[in-house]
């Protein structure tokens, strides 16, 4: 196959990434999954293929997904108009049974086997396997959509240590035996905290934290936690942006080293993040 690079220039491609592979392998490195990077055919094969790249060189890599358009595609199917409360899904009995059909069925079983079929070894598990995301009613006006109360991490370990790529899909439960709709960014936050990661990747459908909201060439690519709360105030970290970094914080706050929000439109920008001295989008850390 002709790519226009002659074998040199590929083996020092491998050169250059060498510092980078050698600081994350053996180290846990959470992805959040969504939006276009979710739905688009091109996109998605791209980011299993960086995922089951990372797995090969010794990453040990979480994939937690969501599947927002999905569960409104089916919604549409069935006859049920979907409503939102403060940009959150309003989750009935009926359309929570539908968010456990897409997620921890559909998308997660569809992502697992893209995995596999890119050379990986990867299993599948909901928030209510081993009641790994136990959770309680965030706000009767929503229904059935959960706060997180308590992550139980250890089905998520087992499969690391035994050499697989965990992936998460967002339902959580609470000791009564209800399912609830968590938010992707929120459930990833609190596992990637729990494991203690070196990294947490947020794909996202912007280049990362804008100055200007219409000037993509306006990206910050990095701020510490101090900085963060001095871009609320000024409102450069507005609207859609403030839920995605209140979770980025948190990560950081229960431990994840550090955390990117990143362009999931960007072909291969995983590898771009952690295996080149660019990156790919806005560094959150706590400080100096």
């Amino acid at each position: 196959m002709q790519t226009g690079f002659s074998n040199a220039e590929r083996a020092e491609v491998l050169v250059q990434a060498l510092p980078y592979i050698r600081r994350y392998v053996g180290k846990v490195v959470v992805v959040k999954y969504g939006g276009n990077a979710m739905v688009n055919e091109n996109l998605k094969q791209q980011v299993m293929e960086d995922i089951v790249l990372l797995w090969l060189i010794g990453v040990k890599i979480v994939l937690v997904h969501g599947g927002g358009p999905e569960i409104t595609e089916l919604m549409d199917r069935l006859g049920k108009k979907p409503e939102f409360v403060d940009g959150l899904r309003v989750t009935d009995k009926e359309t929570v049974d539908i968010v456990q059909m897409v997620l921890a069925g559909k998308v997660n079983k569809t992502l697992v086997n893209l995995l596999e079929m890119k050379g990986g070894r990867a299993v599948g598990l909901s928030g209510m396997d081993g009641r790994l995301i136990e959770a309680k009613i965030k706000d009767e006006r929503l229904g059935y959509v959960g706060e997180i109360t308590r992550v139980h991490i250890q089905p998520v370990t087992d499969l690391l240590d035994r050499g697989y790529i965990p992936v998460v899909s967002t339902v959580g439960c609470d000791r009564e035996g209800n399912a609830y709709n968590i938010n992707g960014d929120t459930a990833a936050a609190h596992i990637a905290g729990a494991l203690a990661a070196e990294r947490l990747i947020m794909m996202t459908d912007i280049a990362g934290i804008l100055r200007d909201r219409n000037d993509p060439s306006s990206l910050i690519p990095e701020i510490t936690l101090a900085e963060a709360k001095g871009l609320y105030e000024t409102g450069v970290i507005s609207g859609g942006m403030i839920p995605k970094v209140d979770c980025c914080i948190e990560a950081i706050r229960q431990g994840v080293k550090n955390v990117v929000i990143m362009d999931g439109r960007v072909p291969h920008s995983i590898l771009m993040e952690l295996l080149t001295n660019e990156g790919a989008g806005t560094w959150i850390r706590e400080g100096e």
